[in-house]
């Protein structure tokens, strides 16, 4: 046990790039008395043990060896909430159960920051699906939130405690940011946009991303590989980024207009993968023709809103097909070295209905009234329902 803990904690020391003396000043002994831990010599008092796994952020366990069961422990807890898959989901049964594995998670690893940075991004997701983002356009037509009834919603409150913490403090840098990420979000949405742009402000740029660096660091098959996982990112980010412009400024943006933008993104996923395999990103394009088929419909082109649909369901089929566990390769020249996994998942076309369409505005409810109302609706939404094989 001498020779154990004495090593893990030079293996530790010298993670955080610590040397002994700095170490030894955190603790008030000498560095002698560090030397001699590490050597085998000796190990420390009893009393220091607590002391010395908080200055590492680890538990008391993996000083003595026993870090393996720790992490496969955290491994189990992790898998089980991923195994919700939340984030494909538009209801919030998940919400409690997920919530209560994680906490049970952290009140065992308090000090994990994994398992902290989850249940700060689930409580954030959590607050979404129970509280939802209420918008309303103001009188010059520019998108607003109603900051007054999101600073009542209880899972945001604590998802901005945390990540508050994990976003100052996280050795990971990953989760720093991610946590800086949520508070961006969170902080517009209760009506704190300064905060919001400070978190936001210490952020990369654009082009000193990870993806972007990882493109211009590779070479050779590694960098065709790089670049193509880039651009489908590009385009996915852009997607979402043009559909924010159009619902932020509802007044420069007609539907006939908007419609126009939209068609033109997807034409730039059919220029990405110009052989109709989107892979993962078939989850992009549903969410695009969901929204297009609003517009449509808006611009007084029925027949139209109803081809974007059958374009979602198509695309929803697809990616259902992708879903099957295995691993998966893009085929169309640009990206053709970009592999994905995928976990197994279906039924997703069955939540095409109550997703519709997807990027929801204050102005939604009287176009889903009339396009309900037509025939074709409930015609799409049973064969969104129906089985593949039924099909």
């Amino acid at each position: 046990m001498k020779f154990t803990i004495g090593e893990k904690i030079r293996e530790l020391r010298l993670a955080h790039g610590w040397r002994q003396d700095d170490l030894a000043r955190a603790l008030g002994v000498t560095a002698q008395a560090v030397s001699r831990w590490e050597a085998g010599g000796c190990y420390p008092d009893l009393e220091l043990i607590p002391a010395i796994a908080n200055c590492f952020d680890v538990s008391t366990d993996e000083l003595f060896g026993y870090g393996n069961d720790r992490a496969e422990k955290i491994e189990a807890i992790l898998r089980k909430v991923d195994a919700f898959h939340i984030r494909g989901r538009s209801d919030d049964g998940w919400v409690d159960e997920c919530l209560a594995i994680l906490r049970d998670g952290v009140a065992e690893f308090p000090q994990n920051e994994r398992l902290r940075f989850a249940l700060a991004d689930t409580l954030a997701e959590a607050g979404w699906r129970r509280y939802h983002e209420r918008t309303y356009y103001d009188e010059d037509g520019y998108l607003c939130r109603a900051c007054d009834e999101h600073r009542r919603n209880p899972y945001w409150d604590e998802a901005i405690r945390l990540c508050e913490t994990l976003a100052a403090s996280a050795h990971d840098c990953e989760i720093g940011s991610g946590a800086a990420a949520i508070l961006a979000l969170l902080y517009r949405n209760i009506g704190e946009p300064e905060k919001a742009i400070a978190w936001a402000n210490r952020m990369p740029p654009l082009r000193q991303s990870r993806e972007v660096l990882s493109a211009h660091a590779a070479d050779g098959k590694a960098a065709a590989q790089k670049i193509g996982a880039l651009l489908l990112r590009l385009a996915d980010t852009l997607s979402e980024q043009v559909v924010y412009a159009l619902l932020a400024d509802k007044n420069r943006f007609p539907a006939d207009l908007a419609a126009q933008k939209v068609r033109g993104v997807l034409a730039l996923w059919s220029l990405l993968c110009d052989d109709g395999n989107f892979g993962a990103y078939h989850g992009t394009l549903i969410k695009l023709h969901l929204y297009l088929s609003r517009l449509e419909w808006e611009a007084g082109r029925c027949d139209a809103a109803f081809d974007a649909l059958d374009e979602a369901l198509r695309h929803a089929r697809a990616l259902e097909r992708c879903c099957d566990g295995q691993e998966h390769a893009y085929t169309a020249p640009l990206v053709s070295h970009v592999t994905y996994p995928t976990d197994v998942c279906d039924g997703i076309a069955q939540t095409l209905p109550d997703d519709w369409p997807f990027w929801h505005s204050p102005c939604d409810a009287q176009t889903a009234w009339e396009i309900q109302a037509d025939p074709r609706w409930a015609s799409w939404v049973a064969r969104c329902r129906a089985d593949t094989a039924a099909e």
